[in-house]
C-alpha cells in the first residue's frame, strides 16, 4: 500500500515535470533585455527564446517573429532546442510506461517482478529527461551571466534572466523527484522480497553417497474379476416390443444348427 501511494506521487511530480518542460519549450522568455546603464527605454521590452523573439510594448501588447534560420542561432540555442525535444520525448514515454507497471493498474497481472522491472526503466527515462531539460537551462545561464559581465559589450547587447529558465529549474527537480520515486522504491522492494541465504563454513554439510540400485522383481499379476451389470429397474413403461414372426430369424437358425 505505501509503494502504491509513492508511484501516484511519482506520477504526478511527473506530470507537473512534464508540463513544466514543455511550457518551458514555447516560452520565448529566455532572454530578457537588461535596463542598465544608459538603456533607459522602458517602454519596450525583447524576449529571446528558441523558436522566436518577440517585442513587448507598453505592457500592452506583443509581436514575435518565428527565427528565418536555425543556423544562424548561437550554439547553446541550437543546442537547447534538440534537448528540450529529446525531454519532452523521454519524460511522456517514461509516464505512459509507469501507468503500465503501477500497482493500481491490471495492464500486468500476477507478475510484480516485471512490474517493478517497468517502473525502473519508466524511472530512469524520467531521470534522463530531467538531465535533458538541466543542460539546456543552466548552459544558457551560464551564457547570459558571461556575457553580461563581460566588458567587451555594450549594455544594450546584454540579456538578463528569463522566467522560462526558473520554470525550467523547477520542471527538472520536479521530474527529479518523480525518476528518483519510481527507481528506489523499486529497488528497495525487490531487495527485501528475495530470499538472503548465508552458508557458514561450521555448519553440518555432508556429502551425499549414492546407493547401489537394486534389482527389480516382476510383479505378479492379480485377476481382477469383472462385476456383472446389473439391471436397472425404471418406473417408466419400456418402449421396446416384440413381435411374433411367421419366419424364422437368423438368430434362431443359428441356434438350431
Amino acid at each position: 500500500m505505501a509503494n502504491s501511494a509513492l508511484e501516484i506521487v511519482g506520477l504526478l511530480l511527473s506530470l507537473i515535470g512534464l508540463i513544466g518542460a514543455a511550457a518551458v519549450t514555447g516560452m520565448p522568455m529566455w532572454r530578457v533585455t537588461a535596463f542598465i546603464g544608459e538603456n533607459i527605454i522602458v517602454f519596450e521590452t525583447r524576449y529571446e527564446g528558441l523558436w522566436m523573439n518577440c517585442y513587448r510594448q507598453a505592457d500592452i501588447r506583443m509581436q514575435c517573429k518565428v527565427y528565418d534560420s536555425l543556423l544562424a542561432l548561437s550554439p547553446d540555442l541550437q543546442a537547447a532546442r534538440g534537448l528540450m525535444c529529446c525531454s519532452l520525448a523521454l519524460c511522456g514515454l517514461g509516464v505512459l510506461i509507469s501507468l503500465v507497471g503501477m500497482q493500481c493498474t491490471s495492464c500486468i497481472r500476477n507478475n510484480y517482478r516485471a512490474k517493478r522491472l517497468v517502473l525502473i526503466i519508466a524511472g530512469c527515462m524520467i531521470l534522463m529527461a530531467c538531465i535533458c531539460v538541466l543542460i539546456p537551462v543552466s548552459w544558457t545561464a551560464h551564457v547570459i551571466i558571461r556575457d553580461f559581465y563581460n566588458p567587451l559589450l555594450i549594455d544594450a547587447q546584454r540579456r538578463e534572466l528569463g522566467e522560462a529558465l526558473y520554470i525550467g529549474w523547477v520542471s527538472a527537480a520536479f521530474l527529479f523527484g518523480g525518476g528518483c520515486m519510481f527507481v528506489c522504491c523499486n529497488i528497495q522492494s525487490e531487495d527485501e522480497g528475495s530470499p538472503r541465504y548465508i552458508y557458514s563454513k561450521n555448519s553440518d554439510y555432508r556429502a551425499y553417497t549414492p546407493q547401489p540400485l537394486q534389482p527389480l522383481h516382476p510383479q505378479q499379476l492379480v485377476l481382477i474379476p469383472r462385476s456383472e451389470p446389473q439391471p436397472m429397474l425404471s418406473r417408466q413403461p419400456s418402449t421396446i416390443y416384440s413381435y411374433q414372426s411367421r419366419y424364422p430369424s437368423v438368430h434362431s437358425g443359428v441356434a438350431y444348427l
